[in-house]
């Protein structure tokens, strides 16, 4: 998708009431091939007995719709939020305080509850597991990563890194004007996590399973290698009380016409 494309887009968005807010991109709805459509390196030698599957079958589905926030949650966006609900903040905040520059970096160490917290306090919620790949993988199919299948450079993500986060938006976008959708931070979404979901799930909006042990992480983060986690298709998961420096998160809204 070109950045003329992107900018016809948003026009037309515009004009029927479905500008994004500031700080949000519009993510058009439709139908994708969700899922991993190539072999990961080691699948096919004969040792190799237990392949990682449970991000197939590949399956057409269709998402509506809506709006995600182009970066992901900065520590002065959740600074906010602790101070006008008085939630805890992320442990590493010695005295309640930022770590000293970084307030554009993503906030770290918060469980799956303090992001939906976050999300409904900003009058938002975390994305399903099915939206976050749309949006990640943008209008193409079958790429391995949001540009293509050519493995990551500096200038496209934050990755396999010994010093942490950076700030967002530094690298480049990807087609929906989304920044660091992969590496960066791991991104809780709101699914619970089922090794064989995609075989049954719906395929409109799939809002992910009714329960379980573990949540949805998506996208890979600074400490890791690109080729297996900062994929469009590659699920991770954590327990739901987890806190990690490698994850963080960003909200998603549905559409809501202007009056």
């Amino acid at each position: 998708m070109t950045r003329s494309f992107l900018s016809l887009l948003c026009v037309l968005c515009g004009e029927i009431g479905l500008a994004a807010e500031p700080g949000m991109v519009f993510i058009p709805g439709g139908a994708f091939s969700r899922g991993r459509s190539y072999d990961w390196p080691d699948t096919r030698l004969p040792w190799y007995r237990n392949p990682l599957k449970d991000d197939t079958p590949v399956r057409k589905i269709y998402i509506d719709p809506f709006y995600m926030d182009e970066a992901e949650v900065t520590n002065e966006r959740y600074a906010a939020f602790v101070k006008a609900t008085r939630h805890k903040p992320p442990y590493e905040w010695f005295k309640g305080e930022i770590p000293r520059g970084k307030q554009r970096h993503p906030v770290v160490n918060v469980s799956w509850d303090d992001a939906a917290a976050f999300c409904a306090w900003d009058g938002k919620r975390l994305p399903t597991e099915a939206e976050w790949e749309r949006a990640c993988r943008g209008v193409a199919e079958g790429r391995i990563y949001p540009w293509g299948n050519t493995n990551p450079t500096a200038d496209q993500a934050v990755f396999n890194s010994d010093s942490g986060t950076a700030a967002v938006c530094a690298k480049e976008r990807n087609d929906f004007g989304l920044c660091d959708i992969i590496g960066n931070v791991w991104e809780w979404t709101a699914d619970w996590y089922s090794r064989n979901y995609y075989e049954v799930a719906p395929d409109r909006n799939p809002p992910g399973p009714g329960e379980g042990a573990y949540r949805v992480l998506r996208g890979g983060s600074w400490f890791d290698q690109p080729q297996l986690f900062l994929t469009c298709s590659y699920r991770s998961r954590a327990r739901q009380a987890e806190r990690s420096p490698t994850i963080g998160f960003r909200c998603v809204k549905g559409l809501k016409p202007r009056q």
